[in-house]
């Protein structure tokens, strides 16, 4: 781009020179040729006006030779006239071509350079720009969307690792209830279960540890589907109030801590009901895990809205983290040493956007409150 920036402006350059050089010497010719021929005949006429002594024939004609001598003299300086004109051009030429060179030449070429480190993979090395020159705008943003492309990168790289570090957190959470329905299997061949009371008991343990797999291999699942687009959810008409009812007493059975106030009134949606037994899994789980606290849950409804409750009676959620509780693999400060992926409110408000709903947290003085806000259907 440069040498032929260069070469248009040595074109540009002969071309006036070649113009400024024929104006020059033709104008020259002309004048050396008339004024010659005009001095000679004038000298001869005066020559033969003087032979007749005609003084003042003579004198009118010797002044007009004057004044054509002083005229040639003038023509001769207009030649160098037109040359200087010629370089002052050139000059100008000279002027635009390297203003041109530095406002738009320059940074457009130091902008390609840019753009091929960009795509050699080289996001490290930052453009500087200026709001002066013409580029300064769209060099701005292009040096904004290196930084951009910078930060997509440290979030995918920082994305891998976490991947990396569910993974084996979740296989680690596998292994434990595998080997205490080993344990209590083996109690079972070794015929270790004397009275039914104590089969029971055996029996008991091993579904329940089974449960807990089921719900670790569910979170591998999801985990494994990073496009959570590809989750299949189909919706059916469900009566919350009732199905409510029967989710509490097959969730909360075993431990007793969790509480339904069933409503009078009725609230008919439209949602997976797996996906929202998922949904209500998940916020239970939470507040177990955390909040270690009884947990109560309760519908309200105003118009055509129902709002599902889930409170428990914990320590809440630091107000630093509300911003992003809701992301992918993001754990809050408060977890401390417990186990978890970071995937179980990611998963209720997919569940909850999906299903038309949303799903708000709200920190209480002596404990944390979701709720999911849902349409009613008619």
């Amino acid at each position: 781009m440069k040498h032929r920036f260069v070469l248009l402006f040595l074109i540009f350059c002969a071309l006036i020179a070649v113009i400024t050089g024929v104006l020059f010497f033709s104008e020259k010719a002309y004048n050396t040729d008339d004024v010659k021929t005009e001095q000679i005949l004038a000298v001869n006429e005066i020559q033969q006006l003087a032979e007749k002594g005609d003084i003042n024939s003579v004198k009118e004609k010797t002044d007009e030779l004057k004044e054509s001598i002083r005229l040639g003299s003038s023509n001769e300086k207009s030649g160098f006239k037109t040359l200087i004109a010629g370089g002052a051009c050139i000059v100008v030429l000279g002027t635009v071509f390297l203003y041109l060179y530095f406002a738009i030449l320059k940074p457009f070429e130091k902008l390609k350079g840019f753009a091929e480190r960009i795509a050699e993979g080289n996001f490290d090395l930052p453009l500087n720009y200026g709001r002066s020159n013409y580029f300064g705008a769209f060099t701005w943003a292009f040096d904004s969307m290196r930084k951009e492309i910078t930060k997509a990168r440290a979030c995918e790289k920082e994305a891998a690792e976490n991947n990396k570090t569910v993974i084996a957190t979740l296989s680690h959470d596998i292994k434990t209830p595998i080997a205490s329905i080993r344990a209590y299997a083996e109690g079972l061949e070794a015929n270790m279960d004397g009275t039914a009371e104590k089969r029971q008991k055996y029996i008991s343990v091993i579904m329940s540890k089974c449960d807990e797999v089921s719900k670790l291999t569910d979170d591998l699942f999801l985990h494994s589907v990073s496009d959570l687009d590809r989750l299949k959810i189909t919706p059916e008409r469900i009566e919350l109030t009732e199905f409510f009812e029967k989710a509490v007493k097959e969730i909360g059975a075993e431990r007793g801590d969790v509480h339904y106030e069933k409503p009078d009134f009725k609230a008919v949606v439209l949602i997976d009901k797996n996906r929202l037994m998922q949904l209500t899994e998940n916020l239970i789980n939470n507040s177990r895990k955390y909040a270690e606290s009884d947990i109560d849950i309760f519908l309200s409804k105003s118009e055509d809205i129902v709002r599902i409750h889930f409170r428990d009676y914990g320590n809440g959620i630091p107000d630093e983290d509300m911003p992003f509780i809701y992301g992918k693999f993001y754990r809050g400060k408060n977890c401390g040493d417990k186990q978890g992926s970071g995937l179980g409110l990611y998963i209720v408000k997919y569940i909850a956007e999906k299903s038309g709903g949303k799903v708000m947290l709200c920190n209480h003085s002596d404990g944390l409150e979701a709720v999911v806000e849902m349409g009613v259907v008619n």
